[in-house]
């Protein structure tokens, strides 16, 4: 397979950890630390609403106490994060990244159920492969 027509599922990080919309920022925080992740999908249900990254969390935890406690991920998640097809081809996935500026896409299945999410990590570890053609599978250790 040429690396145009590598499916960007082919390289996404699948069952990614979720938030829910009342989460608090300290919950955001531990959450991120215990899974050593940057991105996380909000969920409502079944279905994506949102997506936080580590720098809107960094940004609120600066707020005093009283205004921390006040905040929740419903309200600094992105609503329209960058959602993509399983099927698509990595490189323009990849591209719509880099002219977004964004570190991360939502990645559904068939169906339009979160399927997994693909990060800026994730480019750089299909780049790596691609470049020492070492095939297309690429798989998250203890994922």
């Amino acid at each position: 397979m040429l690396p145009t027509q590598i499916p960007v599922e082919e390289f996404t990080t699948p069952d990614p950890v979720t938030a829910r919309e009342d989460l608090s920022i300290d919950e955001l925080q531990a959450l991120m630390k215990r899974h050593v992740i940057r991105h996380l999908p909000v969920v409502r249900g079944d279905a994506v609403v949102g997506l936080i990254s580590d720098r809107d969390v960094r940004l609120v935890a600066g707020l005093s106490l009283a205004e921390k406690l006040q905040v929740r991920a419903g309200d600094i998640m992105v609503t329209e994060p960058l959602t993509v097809a399983a099927s698509a081809p990595l490189q323009e996935v990849a591209l719509k990244m880099a002219s977004l500026k964004v570190g991360s896409a939502i990645v559904n299945d068939e169906d339009g159920r979160l399927l997994g999410i693909f990060t800026a990590v994730d480019a750089l570890n299909a780049l790596v492969e691609i470049a020492r053609g070492q095939g297309t599978r690429w798989t998250h250790a203890g994922r």
